[in-house]
């Protein structure tokens, strides 16, 4: 009984290194600006949720309060950020060239510290005002219309 629990345990790290060496390989390999991109979005994910279900000051929920929804898309939202780090990985593979991924992680970098930064304020972190004026600017920035008339950004 003790060799098959040891053989499962085997087979059962021997499935989670190959699915994870496949993913990392998809993506160009474990490199910084992937690391670093996927703390700041584990970072905003856990503090959005510690906004939401400590102090009920969600932007994402009409109460402010925690909703399986909302937790839902922004997992969703996380995943298709991946997604375009997949996409730049492989224009630059296509592109010979090795900088669109990294391009790609740094724009969601900053995005996942501003959000961040905004959780903290949420929950009562002293920020200074001048990074507070300064994420209301780059907000505002992204929710002004094209010549169209369309929205470039739906503060999502």
């Amino acid at each position: 009984k003790m060799k098959e629990m040891i053989c499962l345990k085997e087979m059962i790290c021997a499935g989670v290194g190959i699915v994870g060496a496949a993913i990392s390989s998809a993506f160009g390999g474990w490199t910084t600006s992937i690391k670093v991109l996927l703390a700041l979005m584990i970072i905003d994910y856990v503090s959005g949720l510690v906004c939401a279900g400590v102090f009920h000051k969600s932007q994402k929920s009409a109460n402010g309060a925690l909703e399986s929804n909302a937790c839902f898309k922004g997992l969703v939202r996380k995943g298709m950020i991946l997604m375009l780090v997949l996409v730049g990985h492989y224009l630059d593979i296509a592109a010979k060239i090795n900088y669109v991924k990294d391009l790609v992680c740094i724009a969601f970098m900053a995005s996942e510290a501003i959000s961040i930064t905004e959780n903290a304020g949420l929950m009562g972190v002293p920020v200074p005002k001048v990074i507070m004026k300064a994420i209301d600017i780059l907000k505002e920035k992204g929710n002004e219309t094209d010549e169209k008339g369309d929205k470039t950004d739906e503060g999502n």
